[in-house]
């Protein structure tokens, strides 16, 4: 099952198309994959030329079925992620934001002017990923060109789908003189760069990593970058990845600077669009929101990463019911887990505190934020379609026109943490059990564009 181009495969499936139209099941289905590794058709077994498509796929040696007791479910989309970040994920997360990126995190991004330690970091993080079953990640690098520039080099190599940019930080008054861009010139020059490299990239053919136009956060950049960045990402219409009111310090230090909220300022910026990720978004208001929504902008769910840093937590019933696009992302480091199971666990977590609230000395009717909790199936979907959505990709999807991009979770992997009982647990329990309790060791393949990238 190593390649799955020009194959069929008949398996048991669960995805979330749609936030309102729950998990989708597929049980003995058919799922045709074309030469370039994308879904051609998806046949239940009960849809006229079943047998046929079947049977025909059987006669010509296309047929892969998979064994009992194993469902496939959409990869991953991890929409933050911070690269250079993953050796001191788990630690120094006991101070604030501020604080934690001038003592730890700056002279750690710092060390990626080095090579060789550069490529021994992003090597591991790729690989670890994708065997937890992300299939698509959203980076963040550092201002070094030729770091960031193997970073994209290593996806490709380990086939993973990526969105890779260099960091833009240019303001002097909040960043370090060794982690820094000299000038915005430089920024710009070197974000440009990395852009052409990235898509003349010879092994790049398909499109797989793509670029991203970074502007770290708004008090990590000066007005004529942010402009320039803006002006940059309309012009080669790439994706945009940035940091929007994530905590009571940069919420204040944007309003304090631009007199403004830091949605509008970006918008103001050019740096809102249909392509564009904002990570957290803790403090956003209803204002805030409908903008995004009229901009089509996107927000990366870390809730993980919220829980140490933000100070508050992630209206994100609120922001689907706006109709926002919403995904998932880990925010290694500032989240310590590396698995989107996690980040759906707590994504699940955080919407229950905030409806019951956390303060035992309120009574219950005064404790929390009424109408908050989401469901497994808003869980599933924010780490799967709705980072597809979110990115403008077709992936987290199993229909056709989308791209083979998938996991296959065994119940019974050694080292697995799934339990399953046959007299108990059927159709979507079992996919509610699977987010859950399913471990990496659960994940016994993972593909993308129809080829195996993980797993044996």
């Amino acid at each position: 099952m190593t390649r799955l181009r020009g194959k069929t495969l008949r398996a048991h499936f669960f995805h979330a198309p749609t936030r309102h139209g729950g998990i989708v099941e597929g049980e003995d289905a058919l799922v045709a994959i074309d030469d370039s590794g994308t879904i051609a058709s998806v046949t239940p077994p009960d849809a006229p030329g079943y047998a046929a498509q079947r049977d025909a796929a059987m006669r010509d040696g296309t047929l892969v079925t998979l064994r009992p007791n194993t469902w496939l479910l959409p990869g991953f989309v991890d929409l933050h992620v911070h690269a250079p970040q993953y050796p001191q994920a788990g630690a120094a997360l006991d101070v604030p934001l501020e604080v934690w990126l001038r003592t730890h995190t700056f002279p750690l991004e710092a060390r990626y002017a080095d090579l060789a330690f550069a490529r021994r970091v992003y090597a591991m993080l790729v690989r670890d990923l994708l065997v937890r079953g992300t299939t698509t990640a959203l980076y963040f690098a550092t201002i070094h060109q030729e770091a960031t520039r193997l970073l994209v080099d290593l996806c490709l190599e380990a086939g993973q789908r990526a969105l890779v940019g260099k960091v833009a930080m240019d303001d002097p008054r909040t960043c370090p003189d060794y982690c820094r861009d000299p000038s915005a010139a430089a920024a710009l020059r070197g974000t440009r760069d990395l852009i052409d490299y990235i898509r003349a990239h010879p092994a790049n053919r398909e499109g797989r990593v793509q670029p991203v136009v970074t502007p770290r956060f708004i008090p990590a950049c000066t007005d004529p970058l942010l402009a320039d960045l803006g002006v940059l990402a309309s012009d080669c219409g790439c994706h945009v990845q940035t940091h929007c009111s994530e905590s009571d310090w940069e919420d204040g230090y944007v309003r304090a600077r631009h007199g403004m909220r830091d949605a509008e300022s970006l918008d103001r910026f050019g740096l809102l669009g249909r392509r564009s990720v904002l990570a957290h978004g803790n403090f956003l208001t209803a204002e805030d929101m409908d903008r995004l929504r009229a901009r089509q902008a996107a927000v990366a769910h870390c809730p993980l990463s919220n829980a140490y840093f933000a100070g508050a937590v992630f209206p994100l019933r609120a922001a689907l019911e706006k109709g926002l696009h919403v995904g998932l992302g880990t925010d290694i480091s500032a989240g310590a887990s590396a698995s989107l199971f996690d980040a759906c666990r707590f994504a699940l977590a955080a919407a229950r505190m905030l409806e019951s609230g956390t303060d035992p000395a309120l009574p219950p009717e005064r404790r929390g934020r009424g109408r908050a909790r989401i469901g497994v199936e808003d869980a599933f979907h924010l780490a799967t379609a709705g980072g597809g959505i979110a990115l403008d990709l077709p992936v987290g999807v199993f229909a056709p026109g989308y791209q083979f991009d998938a996991m296959l979770i065994d119940a019974g992997a050694p080292g697995g943490s799934l339990r399953l009982f046959p007299e108990f647990d059927a159709g979507p329990r079992i996919l509610e059990k699977i987010i859950h309790t399913a471990n990496e060791r659960n994940i016994v393949r993972v593909w993308v564009g129809g080829e195996a990238v993980a797993g044996g």
